[in-house]
């Protein structure tokens, strides 16, 4: 009875303290989370997040002097609305992800898996798909050539763009300065908020440790969480809390 208590006990203080935060519940539509985050969120601060480029309520990109993406110019002047944490990242968590399901047919009759699947019959993976935290404006190219690869240094490794320094290589991906304090917050949100469907490796989780440390936030980053809480009803603590620190919040 006694270690029933003391179990109890805890996991109050866990949650107090704001460990396993609680993810999205809200919206389960990939297509309002992008319209709310465009209409409710970035109205008056349309930045995008790796390379500082502003765009218009119609998605038009002013792309940076020296900007430069040969391989998708087509995509180079819209903006995209990214999941940092990439979507197969935890979708590969979901079995209809991995396998297919009995509902995932097409009207040819031919099965399909993957993302289509899952967000065709798994609320849970289109909660975690449409979670405001987790998406941040791009400048298309960029978002079509970083894919679904984890972020690592890159040292020796040319930008790819030009005047922004993003770089990516052998299917890893390494943001400008500006970038990672905000992803290394929103990687370890997603952690804590969808564990077990998502987990970091452990190398991923030191950097974004280290990224956490060396890369304080900033008052946008804080105002953005705040609308983000408004609307979507759950906290990012790990934003939270520093902002509250530095009198941000």
């Amino acid at each position: 009875m006694g270690q029933h208590i003391l179990a109890v006990v805890l996991a109050v203080l866990v949650m107090a303290n704001g460990a396993q935060a609680g993810g999205n519940e809200w919206n389960d539509s990939f297509p309002k989370a992008k319209k709310t985050l465009e209409r409710q969120v970035y109205h008056d601060h349309r930045v995008t997040l790796y390379c500082g480029a502003a765009f218009d309520e119609k998605k038009n990109v002013a792309l940076p002097e020296g900007f430069r993406a040969p391989k998708h110019e087509k995509r180079a002047g819209k903006v995209e609305w990214e999941h940092v944490v990439p979507a197969e990242n935890f979708g590969q968590a979901f079995p209809e992800w991995r396998e297919g399901d009995a509902q995932c047919v097409d009207t040819k009759g031919k099965a399909f898996k993957g993302r289509k699947c899952a967000e065709k019959v798994n609320r849970e993976y289109r909660l975690m798909q449409a979670d405001l935290y987790n998406l941040y404006p791009a400048i298309g190219a960029v978002n079509a050539l970083r894919q679904n690869y984890n972020f690592q240094m890159l040292p020796g490794e040319e930008p790819d763009f030009g005047s922004c320094e993003m770089k990516i290589a052998d299917r890893r991906a390494e943001p400008p300065v500006r970038a990672r304090g905000q992803i290394a917050r929103t990687y370890k949100y997603m952690a804590d908020a969808y564990a077990p469907r998502y987990r970091m490796s452990r190398q991923q989780a030191q950097l974004m440790d280290a990224w956490d440390r060396m890369y304080p936030v900033e008052q946008w980053e804080c105002t953005r969480a705040q609308r983000v809480e408004a609307l979507q009803g759950n906290e990012n603590l790990f934003v939270k809390r520093p902002c509250q620190d530095a009198g941000l919040w």
